[in-house]
């Protein structure tokens, strides 16, 4: 009987672990964002044209407000390190936005781009913009 009261015991002690144990699966918006580097809406840059990216990953999200020069999308991101990734024959395929890391080969994550909540046909680094567009890269799992 006590052989029984210990595997009971055991089996108890296992599953409650199991609930507790965080994965990649369960992340929470807190975890995904401890490393963001800007967690409030930020303005950038003293260009002529304004651009605006909104930042979205689950439940939070942040606006930049990018003012540059530059042509692209791409470039007024990378102009202000707010977006890294590798160059592909593609263009830049995007992993970190704001320092939050998404990559498709590890969790089945990514960045999604897109305008207006539109889909884009294009990268980032491909997309030119007119003063005062809105876009938005979106974490997707």
């Amino acid at each position: 009987m006590k052989k029984y009261a210990v595997f009971i015991i055991i089996a108890i002690v296992v599953l409650a672990c199991l609930f507790f144990i965080p994965t990649k699966n369960n992340m929470s918006g807190n975890d995904l964002w401890k490393n963001a580097t800007y967690t409030q809406d930020t303005e950038f840059g003293m260009g002529e044209k304004t651009l605006f990216v909104k930042v979205v990953a689950l439940e939070k999200s942040v606006t930049f407000t990018i003012n540059t020069n530059k042509k692209t999308v791409g470039e007024a991101l990378v102009e202000h390190n707010l977006i890294s990734g590798d160059n592909g024959q593609y263009g830049l395929y995007v992993k970190v936005v704001n320092g939050i890391k998404a990559d498709y080969d590890i969790d089945k994550s990514y960045w999604a781009f897109t305008k207006n909540n539109e889909s884009m046909t294009s990268g980032v680094d491909k997309a030119e913009f007119l003063d005062g567009e809105h876009y938005e890269l979106v974490y997707t799992k």
